[in-house]
């Protein structure tokens, strides 16, 4: 799988309570071999406020299907969220003039 094949798309995924919620994915990176998705609900964000993401990883389902699962270890979660603030999110510095 592309680290670029969802990058600007816009899925539905379904939790399990069974709501389901709009996505744009904002970025993805790879960490230990495996690939992580920055995705922004669509319906949560704006009036500048701070962009709230989501970070999921990318596994295969027993069917062999790609399945979106949440980061449920501390560390590989801010491992992971750290790669994204620096590669996706600090190139968009409003406070900057130059």
């Amino acid at each position: 799988m592309s680290e670029e094949m969802f990058e600007n798309d816009i899925f539905t995924l379904t939790d399990e309570d069974g709501v389901e919620t709009d996505f744009e994915v904002a970025g993805s990176c790879e960490y230990n071999g495996a690939i992580y998705f920055a995705v922004i609900p669509l319906d949560g964000n704006g009036d500048g406020e701070q962009i709230e993401y989501t970070i999921l990883k990318s596994e295969k389902d027993e069917n062999g299907e790609d399945i979106f699962v949440t980061v449920d270890d501390d560390d590989e979660f801010d491992a992971v969220a750290d790669i994204f603030e620096d590669e996706l999110f600090s190139e968009e510095d409003y406070g900057s003039d130059e």
